[in-house]
């Protein structure tokens, strides 16, 4: 017999896959799409989205570049009503390359690497202040915690115990100019977020189920720091672990094959 959670996470992961869909449509215009990281954050924006549903909490996409993952996200979880596809970066719609306020969903501008975490935790501080249950998850790029912000807003936020405070590290091994391993290797990351004051977590980054426990199973005053191990390019086999999908451009009937290959 199927439980209540089975029934959950089999919901999420249908979710997933819609908006992996709506992704690929997105690379499919005259513009294309960052398509390689917002595949590979689609299930940690999924399971955030999914655990922050009261109106206290926010998700904040750090790495901003990832904008047509987090629309999608948004529209298969009904928090965006339109579908975003056929709009994305067109003149006088609000679904821009990088994300901003005027989407239903999206509270803070983000782009500039290194600036989504901070808003978070300034959020996070925020919502304690007011003695709210509110809690903000920032969802960041391994490449970008080469910016020295990041760690700048993790000793804050462990120094004032932001324990509403999550941290989705989406650890797909790439960026824009190569892999991370070769410009700014990351080794021991979890401990090192330790190191900085936080609880920890590893966890596979594709694994609803492992999300949405980890995400649910934390209660402490110290701020949750997730290495969540992703898939650059995740669900379209053809560019999945590719640094060639950090950017693309696709036609139509590419797009279409691709999208049959999500299951």
């Amino acid at each position: 017999m199927t439980t209540a959670t089975e029934e959950r996470t089999n919901a999420l992961e249908e979710r997933a896959k819609e908006a992996r869909r709506l992704v690929v449509d997105m690379a499919a215009s005259e513009r294309g799409c960052h398509l390689g990281g917002s595949l590979s954050a689609m299930d940690l924006l999924i399971a955030a989205l999914d655990g922050t549903r009261d109106e206290e909490s926010k998700v904040v996409l750090s790495k901003g570049h990832a904008a047509a993952g987090l629309y999608a996200a948004l529209h298969a979880m009904g928090i965006l009503e339109e579908d975003p596809a056929p709009r994305y970066g067109l003149l006088g719609h609000p679904y821009t390359g990088h994300p901003g306020p005027k989407v239903p969903g999206v509270s803070f501008p983000t782009g500039s690497l290194g600036h989504g975490l901070p808003y978070a935790a300034g959020w996070a501080l925020a919502q304690r202040l007011k003695g709210t249950g509110g809690r903000a998850v920032a969802i960041v790029g391994d490449g970008e915690l080469q910016e020295g912000l990041i760690w700048e807003t993790v000793q804050v936020a462990a120094a004032r115990a932001l324990g509403n405070l999550v941290i989705l590290v989406d650890r797909n091994g790439g960026q824009n100019d190569g892999l991370v391993g070769d410009i700014s290797p990351l080794p021991h990351l979890a401990e090192r977020f330790a190191a900085f004051g936080c609880d920890t977590a590893e966890v596979d980054g594709h694994d609803l189920a492992a999300l949405t426990r980890t995400l649910a199973a934390h209660d402490s005053p110290r701020p949750l720091a997730v290495v969540a191990n992703t898939v650059k390019g995740k669900g379209v086999r053809a560019v999945e672990g590719k640094a060639a999908s950090h950017y693309v451009v696709i036609d139509k009937a590419r797009a279409e094959k691709w999208k049959k290959g999500i299951r």
